[in-house]
């Protein structure tokens, strides 16, 4: 009688046609088992007259029971087969709106997490490049050869460092764009910038040391060193960047110095290079994190090299500087890269290899492919003065549509704008009215830390990558409807 309850569905019209009789037979005597409805010990009746009382082909029942013994549900011996002596799970209990309770929840750590917002391939989304210049004639050939090259090794993890080719091309391209001094076995190839700033999170620092990072600041090197349980002490910036004041070098001295000196984000300031000689006479025993991913464009000195990296001021001093390709190519290649002292070279490259497995062999050869060809430098230079005159473009739309109050930040280099708003309603209800009306941007006040000494400022970070020229007055208009949405909704 038990049994028949529970294998009702099979004869119920109508049937589960999307699954084939066997799966449907496994599964309703797998859930009574785990539900404590077959209790351990119950005999189940021969294949042959359990088919014959459903109509099923005695396969069918043979090809369940098996799967279930296979897996340990069931029992099977000269006394027949019979259900297995497992722990009885407790019934789960759900709330009145159906979710499960006394679950166990995400980390505490896990609740300051930015949740990102709005899709990031529309217009003015940052840190995203114009996708439809990429060239993906030239990177469809160089990976055509690629594959053409492919070997078991290819296939396999990649060499710690990355692929010998790329790391050869990445240093003669950093050299010429950015005065960056490395040989190649000082260069590390990870899995997108995030990964980057995690390894330098957990290599080059232990849980409870002090890190300093810039406020605002880049939300995913906020999570990284807070997740490797790092200090985190958060330090305004000016005009000139990171401004720490002399009391916190005496009084909290940094393991770690998070910076983004080519155009911080998100307020766009370039360090100056009094600052930046400063902070490698003062980094002592500590490291200086480089996190140059928005120096690929110099719109403040179109046609000259914008300041040199700070590894570049000094090659041996214990910096570590970091680049992505998501800028030059696209944010899907997810391909970054580390530059490490030499002296450390060796060790690092041994601990990176423990910690991360490195793939994406194959990319890494067609993209050595197309730094070598010069290619990428090509099309960076074509396209760096389609992105002035956009950021052109959006520095009088913003400042025709918002007015004189608002003050526009950034633009000496990257792809995005700052728009710092006066009081009124707040940034993220004007992205959340912006997304509405299919505009993408982020609040200015979730880079700032909660709880930090400087109070989150209002205002909204502009990407112009993929905001093409003509759609751009349009779009502000639409954007300025949603600060007015805001408005009214403040009221």
């Amino acid at each position: 009688m038990q049994l028949a309850h529970i294998l009702q569905p099979l004869t119920v019209p109508p049937a589960d046609l999307a699954r084939p009789r066997q799966q449907q037979l496994y599964q309703l005597l797998k859930e009574a088992i785990l539900g404590g409805v077959l209790a351990p010990g119950n005999p189940l009746p021969a294949s042959r007259s359990l088919a014959a009382e459903y109509g099923m082909a005695r396969n069918t029942v043979l090809y369940a029971y098996q799967q279930l013994i296979a897996e340990g549900f069931l029992l099977a011996d000269r006394r027949g087969t019979r259900v297995a002596v497992l722990p009885v799970l407790p019934p789960a209990t759900r709330s009145t709106a159906g979710v499960a309770q006394n679950q166990p929840q995400l980390a505490r750590r896990a609740a300051s997490l930015q949740v990102r917002q709005g899709d990031a391939v529309l217009p003015f989304a940052p840190g995203v490049a114009d996708l439809n210049a990429f060239p993906w004639v030239s990177w469809a050939r160089q990976l055509q050869k690629a594959w053409g090259e492919v070997s078991a090794r290819q296939l396999a993890y990649a060499p710690p460092g990355g692929e010998p080719a790329l790391r050869q091309a990445l240093a003669d391209f950093l050299r010429a764009r950015r005065g960056v001094l490395c040989r190649p076995e000082q260069i590390f190839i990870v899995g997108g910038a995030q990964l980057a700033l995690d390894a330098c999170a957990r290599l080059l620092a232990d849980a409870g040391d002090t890190v300093w990072l810039e406020n605002p600041c880049y939300p995913a090197a906020r999570t990284a060193m807070q997740a490797a349980g790092l200090k985190t002490e958060f330090v305004s910036v000016d005009r000139a960047g990171l401004a720490p004041p002399d009391s916190l070098w005496q009084n909290q001295p940094p393991r770690l110095l998070y910076l983004t000196p080519s155009h911080q984000y998100p307020l766009g300031s370039v360090l100056s290079l009094e600052r930046r000689l400063d902070f490698l006479r003062r980094i002592g025993d500590g490291w200086i994190i480089e996190d140059d991913y928005d120096s690929e464009f110099n719109h403040a000195r179109p046609g000259l090299a914008p300041l040199p990296a700070i590894q570049g001021l000094r090659p041996e001093a214990p910096v570590v500087y970091v680049g992505t390709f998501s800028k030059l190519l696209h944010p899907g290649l997810r391909l970054a890269y580390m530059v490490v002292p030499g002296w450390l070279a060796s060790d690092f490259g041994e601990r990176i290899g423990s910690l991360y497995r490195s793939g994406q062999a194959v990319e890494q050869r067609a993209l050595a492919r197309l730094l070598e060809s010069g290619r990428l430098t090509r099309h960076l230079r074509a396209m760096a003065p389609r992105y002035r005159a956009r950021q052109s473009l959006l520095r009088q739309a913003l400042q025709a549509g918002f007015g004189e109050d608002v003050e526009i930040l950034g633009g000496d280099a990257g792809l995005h704008l700052t728009l710092r708003l006066p009081a009124g309603p707040p940034d993220t209800e004007i992205v959340r009215q912006a997304a509405a009306l299919g505009v993408t941007v982020r609040a200015l006040s979730e880079y700032y830390a909660a709880g930090a000494a400087v109070p989150a400022q209002n205002g909204l970070v502009l990407g112009y990558g993929m905001a093409e020229e003509a759609r751009i007055p349009e779009l502000v208009v639409r954007l300025v409807q949603a600060w007015r949405n805001a408005e009214q909704l403040r009221l």
